[in-house]
C-alpha cells in the first residue's frame, strides 16, 4: 500500500464535507414546506370546529330560560326522581293523618281581613297578629275605612306586632290600592295581588289558597326549613323552592301540603330543637337525629296542641276544636 498525498487528503475531506452539507439544508426546507399544509389543514379544522360549536352557544339562552325547571329534576342526595316523588307524597299523606284539621292559622272572615293579617304576620307570630287584628278590624272594617285612617292611630293598634310603622304604611297603602284599582275588593289573580303594597308571592298564595280556593304553595320560614330537611330540594331561594316542590305534587295538593308542612314545623320539627323522637314521619326523614331522639325528652319539646297548649287562632275551625285543639287567648289575657 502506498501513502496518500496531502493534496489528495484535502480534496477527499472537502468532498466529504460537501457531500454531507447539502442534504441538511434541503431537509430543513422540506420540513417547512411539508409543515405548511399541515398548519393550513389544522386551521381549517379549527374553523370547522368553531362553526359546529356556534349553534351550541345559541342554545345557551334556552337552558337559562328553563333554569326554574332544571332545579325540579335533580333530586338531592342521588335519589332517583321517581323515588323522591313517592317519598315526598308519602310524607304528605302521613302529615295529613297527623293534622287532618290543618288550616291557616290567621283569624279572618273575608279576603280583606286575610290579606291584611298576612301582611302583618311578617317578623312576628300568627298568634300575636290574631290578638291584634280584632281591634284593627273593629275600627276599620273595610278597605275604604283603613285607606282613610290616621296613620298614628293605626300604628298604636299595630304596635304589638313589631315594625308597626312599616306595617301601618303597608296596610294603608294596600287598602288605598284596593279602593283605587279594584273597587275595594281583593283580586283573585296572582298577577294582581303581587302588585299591591306589602304583598309578595307568599302572601298572594295564602290569599289565593285560603280565600279563593285556588292552589298555591306558601313558602314561609317553616316550609323552607322542612323541605330541605326532608331532602325534597337543596334550593334556598323561595321562588326556586316553590317551583321544585310544586313539581313533586299535583296542583290540587299545594294548599293543604303547605298547611301540613307548616304545622309540622311549628309543632314538632322546630328550627333549633326538632323533636325527632316524637316525630311521626321519622322513618321517612333523612334528617332524623338532628334533634332529640329520646321519646320522653322529645315529647317535652312539642308545642301547641301536641304539647297540650292552645294553637295560634282565637277563633279556630270547628274541626280543630272537635279534635281537641283549644283557642288561643286574646291579647292581655296571659
Amino acid at each position: 500500500m502506498g501513502e496518500q498525498t496531502p493534496g489528495g487528503d484535502e480534496k477527499t475531506t472537502k468532498a466529504t464535507k460537501a457531500a454531507k452539507a447539502p442534504p441538511v439544508k434541503p431537509k430543513a426546507a422540506s420540513v417547512k414546506k411539508a409543515a405548511a399544509p399541515v398548519k393550513k389543514a389544522a386551521a381549517k379544522k379549527v374553523r370547522a370546529a368553531a362553526k359546529k360549536a356556534a349553534p351550541a352557544k345559541a342554545a345557551a339562552p334556552v337552558k337559562k330560560a328553563g333554569a326554574a325547571r332544571t332545579v325540579e329534576v335533580r333530586p338531592p342526595g342521588g335519589e332517583s326522581r321517581t323515588a323522591l316523588v313517592r317519598r315526598a307524597r308519602r310524607i304528605n299523606r302521613e302529615l295529613a293523618e297527623v293534622y287532618p284539621y290543618a288550616h291557616p292559622e290567621l283569624d279572618f272572615e273575608s279576603p280583606f281581613q286575610l290579606i291584611v293579617a298576612t301582611v302583618l304576620s311578617a317578623q312576628t307570630t300568627d298568634l300575636r297578629v290574631n290578638q291584634t287584628t280584632p281591634a284593627l278590624f273593629a275600627k276599620y272594617p273595610t278597605p275604604e275605612d283603613l285607606a282613610a285612617a290616621n296613620p298614628e292611630e293605626v300604628e298604636e293598634i299595630l304596635r304589638p306586632t313589631g315594625f308597626f310603622r312599616a306595617k301601618t304604611k303597608s296596610v294603608i297603602g294596600l287598602s288605598k290600592a284596593l279602593v283605587e284599582d279594584f273597587g275595594g275588593e281583593v283580586p283573585g289573580r296572582l298577577e294582581d295581588l303581587v302588585k299591591l303594597p306589602g304583598v309578595g308571592r307568599k302572601t298572594a298564595f295564602v290569599v289565593l289558597g285560603n280565600a279563593f280556593g285556588r292552589p298555591g304553595i306558601t313558602v314561609d320560614t317553616h316550609f323552607q326549613r322542612l323541605v330541605r330537611r326532608f331532602a325534597w330540594t337543596e334550593e334556598t331561594d323561595p321562588d326556586k323552592i316553590e317551583a321544585a316542590i310544586g313539581a313533586l305534587f299535583p296542583k290540587s295538593d299545594w294548599t293543604d301540603l303547605s298547611h301540613h308542612v307548616i304545622w309540622h314545623g311549628r309543632r314538632i320539627c322546630h328550627a333549633r330543637k326538632p323533636a325527632c323522637g316524637a316525630c311521626p314521619i321519622a322513618p321517612l326523614c333523612p334528617a332524623y337525629g338532628e334533634g332529640e331522639t329520646d321519646p320522653e325528652k322529645a315529647k317535652k319539646l312539642l308545642k301547641y296542641e301536641k304539647g297540650g297548649f292552645p294553637g295560634q287562632r282565637l277563633n279556630p275551625p270547628q274541626a280543630y276544636l272537635d279534635a281537641g285543639g283549644r283557642p288561643a287567648p286574646p291579647l292581655g289575657a296571659g
